[in-house]
């Protein structure tokens, strides 16, 4: 097995962007105008549902397609210009590379790694082994690639980003596909790489993917960045909900609106609420006052899916 890599120091974010604008010949505007910040070291989760800009926002970090205004820089080397100094040192995931359905698996590493001019081929059969024994993929490897399941396609292309060292890898919904082991040891595996220093900008529509792997986040919504920070500092920002269990929620339902309670929703037994600015023990006071039987009171801490509706107004398919 190789050596252990640890990242080099970079100077400023990972990954950073000023403005970054993408607009197509229909005029719709995919990516507009953000500011990214992913700090050196950490695991930033880039969230939003499908069609929210985060592909295209990678595919031009990447120096796949140009944007049409605003500039971008990974690992201090401004894209596209700087991609010869700066891609090397990043291994990427983006709606999976072009494997030869024919080859094995291990035969298309051999491709990928025979074409890249900064590998060393004396240590080429010892990387890609390793590269597919964390992710599981040893067992499959001589089978073809046209035989593989969408699972094992997502696990080859992870391997694929990690035939060599990284200072910092860009992953689109790298769990796609993957069945319940696969998708924990795929997030066993983002903690493994971001402890031995490497960088992990985690592009993911499943908000359970960042809150259990991610350090920051940053939350795009329709081609905007609506947010970003360190994941507590953001859930911090979010409102807390209030759960009733209650027989009569209608009643419940009144009570809250006139305490100034937003967003409540109600269900057989059970009323939520956004807490806002009123404290707790006098809702509660207020309930019982006002004749409410209460069963059982509850403040909930805000998670990301708070987080979203509170920044956008909406929510999405939180289990992909």
């Amino acid at each position: 097995m190789s050596a252990v890599h640890t990242a080099g120091p970079v100077t400023g974010p990972a990954v950073g962007s000023q403005g970054l604008t993408k607009r197509f010949r229909s005029g719709q505007v995919a990516v507009d105008g953000i500011n990214l910040d992913v700090p050196s070291g950490s695991v930033y989760g880039f969230l939003g549902p499908n069609g929210s800009g985060k592909t295209t926002t990678i595919r031009m970090l990447l120096g796949l397609i140009r944007p049409t205004a605003g500039s971008a820089q990974l690992l201090g080397h401004t894209m596209p210009d700087g991609a010869g100094s700066a891609l090397p040192k990043v291994g990427a995931l983006v709606e999976g590379p072009a494997f030869h359905p024919y080859l094995s698996g291990v035969d298309n590493l051999r491709r990928l790694d025979a074409a890249d001019r900064n590998a060393d081929p004396r240590t080429a059969k010892a990387r890609i082994n390793h590269a597919l024994d964390r992710v599981g993929m040893l067992a499959a490897a001589k089978k073809r690639y046209r035989n593989y399941s969408l699972g094992m396609r997502q696990r080859l292309a992870i391997a694929a980003a990690l035939l060599q060292p990284r200072d910092l890898l860009i992953l689109d919904e790298p769990t796609n596909g993957l069945d319940p082991q696969g998708t924990r040891e795929v997030r066993g595996l983002i903690g493994e790489l971001a402890s031995h220093g490497s960088t992990v900008m985690l592009s993911t529509h499943l908000l359970a993917e960042v809150e259990q792997v991610c350090t920051h986040v940053g939350v795009m919504h329709v081609g905007k960045l609506v947010a970003q920070g360190p994941l507590p500092e953001l859930q911090a920002a979010a409102a807390p909900r209030v759960r009733l269990e209650t027989g009569e929620p209608t009643q419940a339902t009144a009570t809250l609106e006139r305490l100034g309670l937003t967003q409540i929703e109600h269900s057989p037994g059970v009323v939520t609420a956004v807490l806002g600015g009123a404290e707790p023990e006098k809702v509660v006071a207020s309930l019982v006052h006002d004749g409410v039987p209460v069963r059982g009171f509850t403040v909930a801490a805000p998670g990301l899916e708070d987080l979203f509706v509170s920044l956008t107004g909406e929510g999405f398919d939180v289990s992909g």
